[in-house]
Order: structure tokens, then sequence, then C-alpha cells
């Protein structure tokens, strides 16, 4: 047995839960239910980035103390894990006490590190991405994520982040680690990013000006930077820097989108190597969701609601679209008329329909069918090589690859027409038992429809079920 620890970001609060994060989500759930599968013990991540100037900007629009509002949006986001059937262990949110404690410790440490100091400096500021922005990274004056959004010219004293002095260590750490960044390619990105030179960046705010965040150590008159505070919260969830948990499961595997690629690889790793934490963990980067062929954003208002769609056609369809359906790592296109083709045609006419006809032959010819403790081991390493690359599309087709040969078997043979129960049998055992070894390997990313399916097929008796996925209207 391993210890094992995945996260996923945190999302802000500005905004209710969308498409896009459950997607990550979802994901670092799988990963997390794949290694429990094989014996490691699991410490699982998420929570809610809570401050900076797009929560505080929120919450004085709707006339609410920025807590009170961070309350409520935390309660939303929390509801996801019954909605999606999440198994995360810890819900961090920035403005627990605990997380306040070590973001002021990790400054501290920083500091003495000699990688924190102080200057006045005038910049553009995208709110959209809580990032800085330079000339080079607009588009006709503005930031290109976030389009429809004025940049804001801050003219402050603040403190920075010697962010320079960590190029050539950096570089240093991606050769030394060739997998920390997946897919390859977003792993280039980040690289020729750091080659071509790192400027520090500003990791405070001005209290008069944006109060809403954790109190700089020893500095009344200034917060910390919204994205300084919330990288901590990687290790803040393990009880940094004394905590078992932090001894016990760091480094591990960290689920991002690609619009946070520089915070996860570079800025954190720099500021990890300032305080003396060693880490050689994994980035592994989604694409963006795009909603009939337009790229989603809160901006543009055609985020797609994911516990609406668990309202209407159940958690396990939902998770089943977004892993068969949504690449894991580039750009994908969420459509819902897509969606209702897909359930029907995977779910209700394929898994669902095959274990309803099987099922409904066995129960009506009276026969018992031996468990068979073997099942196909091609089957089963070619489903565990793709979950070992993350490539969960690709496990999937694995899975419906041998559900479309049995039901083409059940299909060719009609044991419905056969009269001997010898006969019929032999035509059903191997059908039952793709769909008994379809359940255990449905297990991490189906948990229900795996539980059913086992409950239904993992005995010599089997008798009909319940409809695994009801058609559609």
């Amino acid at each position: 047995m391993k210890n094992f620890y995945i996260t996923t970001t945190l999302p802000y609060v500005n905004a209710e839960p969308h498409i896009g994060f459950a997607l990550e989500i979802v994901k670092a759930d799988v990963i997390a239910r794949w290694h429990r599968a094989q014996g490691d013990e699991v410490f699982f991540n998420t929570g809610v980035d809570e401050h900076g100037t797009k929560i505080y900007t929120k919450a004085k629009e709707l006339g609410l103390e920025p807590q009170a509002y961070c309350d409520e949006m935390a309660g939303k986001f929390s509801l996801l894990k019954e909605a999606l059937n999440l198994s995360y262990n810890n819900f961090i949110r920035t403005t627990d006490e605990a997380h306040i404690k070590a973001a002021q410790e990790f400054w501290r440490r920083s500091l003495s590190s000699g990688d924190i100091y102080k200057k006045a400096y005038k910049i553009k500021y995208c709110v959209g991405c809580e990032l800085e922005k330079t000339e080079s990274e607009l588009v006709d004056g503005r930031c290109p994520l976030h389009p429809n959004q004025e940049l804001e010219l801050i003219d402050e004293e603040n403190y920075f982040f010697r962010f320079s002095k960590y190029q050539e260590p950096l570089l240093k750490f991606y050769e030394e680690h060739p997998d920390f960044v997946l897919p390859n390619g977003r792993f280039n990105e980040i690289k020729s990013f750091t080659k071509h030179g790192l400027e520090d960046f500003s990791i405070s705010r001005l209290k008069t000006k944006m109060p809403w965040g954790v109190a700089v150590p020893d500095d009344d008159e200034q917060v910390m930077y919204v994205w300084f505070d919330a990288l901590i919260n990687y290790i803040s969830c393990l009880n940094w820097p004394d905590g078992d948990n932090f001894k016990k499961f760091w480094p591990g595997t960290q689920i991002c989108g690609k619009d946070n690629l520089r915070q996860q690889s570079a800025m954190w790793q720099a500021m990890l190597m300032s305080v003396g934490v060693a880490n050689s963990n994994q980035v592994l980067v989604n694409g963006f969701i795009g909603v009939d062929g337009v790229k989603m954003s809160k901006s543009l208002g055609n985020v797609v609601d994911p516990i609406t769609l668990v309202n209407k056609y159940g958690t396990d369809a939902v998770r089943y679209y977004l892993l068969a359906e949504m690449n894991p790592f580039e750009d994908s296109d969420f459509s819902e008329a897509k969606f209702r083709t897909n359930y029907m045609s995977d779910l209700a006419n394929g898994l669902g329909n095959l274990a309803s006809r099987t099922s409904t032959l066995l129960e009506k010819n009276n026969l018992e069918i031996p468990l068979n403790e073997v099942g196909d081991k091609t089957l089963e390493q070619a489903f565990a090589d793709k979950m070992n690359k993350f490539l969960f599309n690709e496990a999937l087709q694995v899975i419906w690859e041998a559900l479309r040969e049995a039901d083409a078997k059940l299909s060719n043979e009609q044991p419905w027409k056969m009269t001997e129960s010898e006969e019929i049998k032999k035509s059903l055992t191997p059908i039952v038992n793709t769909l008994r070894q379809v359940a255990q390997l449905l297990a991490s990313i189906l948990p229900v429809t795996a539980g059913k399916l086992q409950t239904q097929f993992n005995q010599v008796k089997i008798n009909k079920g319940e409809s695994l996925f009801p058609r559609l209207d």
C-alpha cells in the first residue's frame, strides 16, 4: 500500500459551480477511487478560493459582508459532493483559520529566504484572471481570456516575490522531472515561458483599496495577493509545516485548467523552493470546455450548471459524458443535444439494454451462471494502461468495445429462440462474465452503476433488476 495525494485547484466563489470545474473534480475523483482500488491510502483535497478582488466586488454588489457571501457560496460548491458522487475527504476554504495561519507562516519563511521585498509599481491588472498583464499578453488592449472586462490600473507600493531568482532552479527541476506536467505540449509551454525570463510578481494589495485577504504578517496596511494565499492551500490542507498528513502524503498529483498553468507549474513551484519544500508532484492540465461551439465563460454567461444536468439525467450519466466525451487534456465542446444522443446510444441502448436483455433471459429460463474469478486479463490490462495514463475517454472505449462485442454475440446467437437450457446457458455465460468484469472496471468511473451491476450479476442466480438508464422521453 502507498500513500497518494490528489488535489483540484480551488474555484473562486464569485459565481456558482459550472461544468468546467465539474470535469476537473470528477477526474480527480476517478483518480482517487482508482488508487483506492489498488489498495493505496488516499488524501483527496478540494475546496474553494474565497479571497481577492472578484469576490470582494461581488459581495459589495449584493450588499453582503464578504464572509457571509463566501459562506453562502461555499455551501453551493459543497453540494457537488452528493450531486457528482465525489469521494474527497477534505474540503478546504481559504478563510479557514488553519489555512490563514499556514499562509502567514509561509510568508514569514519566504521573507526569511530573502524572496519578499517591497516596491512601488504601476501595472495593468485583469481582475478576471487575478493576474498582472504585460502589453504583449493583451489583444486590443484587453485580456484575451476576459475581453468583456476593463483592465484595472494599479499604482501603489506592494510586496513582491523574487520569481526571477528561480529561473534556473525551475529549468533544472523541469529537466529532472520529465513527467511533471501532462500533456507534454503544456509542459513545453511552461518550459518556454520560463526560458524567456521570469519577472517578480506582486504578492500583496493595500488594505485600504482591497481589504478582503489574508493579513500580511507585521504590516497592518497590506493583505496577501489572492494567488499567493490560495496556492498555499495545497499544503495547508495537509497541516503544513508540522502535520502528520504533510509528512505522510506530500507530494501528490494536481489537476488544473490550462489557464492556471503558469501559476501551478511555475509560480507555485518557485514559492515551494523559497521555503525549502521538496516537490516532485505531477500537474495534469485540462483544456477549456466550449458550449455549442462557443468557449464557456462566466463573463459571457454561457456556463452549464452540473447540478441541473444531474437532476435531469442522473449522476452517472453526467460523469460518463464528462469522462467519455471530454478530452482529458485538450479543449472539448459540450452540447446537451450531444449529451442526450450519447446517453441513449451508450447508456440506455448500450450497457443498460444489454444488462436488461441478459438478466431477463436468465430469469425467464431460471438459469444459474457460476462465478468466474478469472475474467478477461487482456481487457483488464488494456483498461489499466489507459487509466494509469489518465486517458479516461480511451479507458471507457476499451470497456464499451467489450460491451459491443457482447451485444453482437447476443444478437447473433439469439438465445431467446433456443429451447434447450444448456444451450441458452452456454450462449449467455460469456456475456454475463463480461458484465461482471465491466462492473468491476467501472467502479472508479461510474460507482453507482458499477454497484448495481455487481449486485445484480455477481451471484449465481441472476434476476432481472431495475433499469440502469431509463430511456429519455
